[in-house]
């Protein structure tokens, strides 16, 4: 069997200008029947950062602490990079892999939970890229990282800092919340093979978070955050606004948000919490503070590195124990194989809609 001889970095995508916008969210949209005009109204979002999505620039800035990384523990393989919904295109990049004479490549998807847009989704986008690409190498994704201490540590390291910046008095009551982006409630009970793996995995990462800050048994909060699609449909909740009203109506002083469902923190996230929950949270009287997601933390690389390593050793060996898998909590492992049957797409998916509120569609 051929080594591995590359790591493709997998992710959504974003705008890197204004005239990208509408191009940009016409593709995240595509199928779903939303007209221009709404994606106009979300696209007025992106006029806030220059009409720039910052999460290309954060996928640049981790793959360079890879490459990093890669040269310390002696990792030689090239890193590759593709997107689902802007340059660089997978395509281009499996096309790029396929052109330097890449025969087998490991991916390492920017999302670390399981569900259909979060890793089915992703597992269709490699093989139509694979399909369309002649010559193309074989790619093999590596598992989900939701529990990895790794993971953990970064968020971790995150909650501590936003805690910081608390007056001392509050700081050791703050409410943790941890947020995660919302999904279709049948989307969640179609996950895994029992359903409802995207809620347990999100609802692992924010416990061992938090215990990790506090302790065994540490009070925690998730909520959910950039919620679309029709309003008829039910979707995860609470919404994180309205959670922060509750938690002000229940005597709460301060809050600490921690969006431990996205690795960085690109547009929705400084939208959404860092703009929409921070001003509920001013107008409420709540002292708040939002966590850095994992990013380049190195905690967070190092895992990537050990996520290679391991499944490297997983491929010279044939097999490799769950137990030689370094995770934390009670979940175990996912995303190793991934039959057919596992997070299908729900129903929702893909029928056309005319109905959108402006953060609807904010994904980069």
């Amino acid at each position: 069997m051929t080594q591995f001889d590359a790591l493709l970095l997998l992710s959504f995508g974003g705008p890197e200008g204004p005239d990208d916008v509408l191009p940009f969210l016409r593709n995240v949209t595509r199928g779903r029947g939303i007209p221009d005009e709404r994606l106009v109204e979300v696209g007025a979002h992106y006029a806030h950062f220059g009409g720039v999505s910052p999460i290309n620039g954060q996928n640049r800035a981790l793959i360079d602490a890879l490459r990093d990384a890669f040269d310390e523990r002696g990792i030689e393989l090239p890193i590759y990079w593709g997107n689902r919904n802007w340059a660089p295109y997978l395509n281009d990049a499996v096309a790029e892999m396929a052109g330097d004479g890449i025969r087998r490549a490991l991916v390492f998807a920017t999302s670390a939970t399981g569900s259909y847009s979060a890793c089915r989704q992703y597992r269709e986008n490699l093989g139509d890229a694979v399909a369309a690409t002649p010559g193309a190498p074989e790619l093999v994704k590596l598992r989900h990282y939701f529990d990895h201490p790794g993971f953990i540590e970064a968020n971790a390291a995150g909650v501590r800092a936003a805690l910081a910046t608390l007056p001392g008095a509050v700081a050791d009551s703050a409410r943790l919340v941890f947020t995660a982006h919302s999904i279709p409630v049948s989307m969640n009970e179609s996950a895994g093979p029992n359903g409802g793996l995207y809620l347990s995995q999100q609802r692992e990462t924010a416990r061992l978070v938090a215990e990790e800050i506090r302790g065994a048994g540490a009070a925690f909060d998730l909520v959910w955050q950039s919620r679309s699609g029709p309003p008829q449909v039910p979707w995860l909740e609470p919404d994180i606004n309205d959670h922060l009203r509750r938690l002000a109506e229940s005597g709460e002083k301060a809050v600490v948000v921690s969006p431990t469902g996205f690795v960085s923190d690109h547009l929705e996230v400084a939208w959404d919490l860092d703009n929409e929950a921070a001003q509920t949270a001013g107008e409420l009287g709540l002292q708040f503070a939002r966590a850095a997601c994992a990013g380049t933390h190195p905690a967070f690389v190092a895992m990537v590195c050990d996520l290679v390593l391991e499944q490297r050793t997983a491929d010279a060996q044939g097999t490799l124990a769950d137990a030689a898998r370094p995770h934390l909590g009670s979940l175990g492992i996912c995303g190793l194989e991934c039959p057919a049957f596992c997070c299908p797409a729900p129903a929702r998916v893909g029928r056309p809609t005319t109905s959108a509120r402006p953060t609807e569609v904010t994904r980069g």
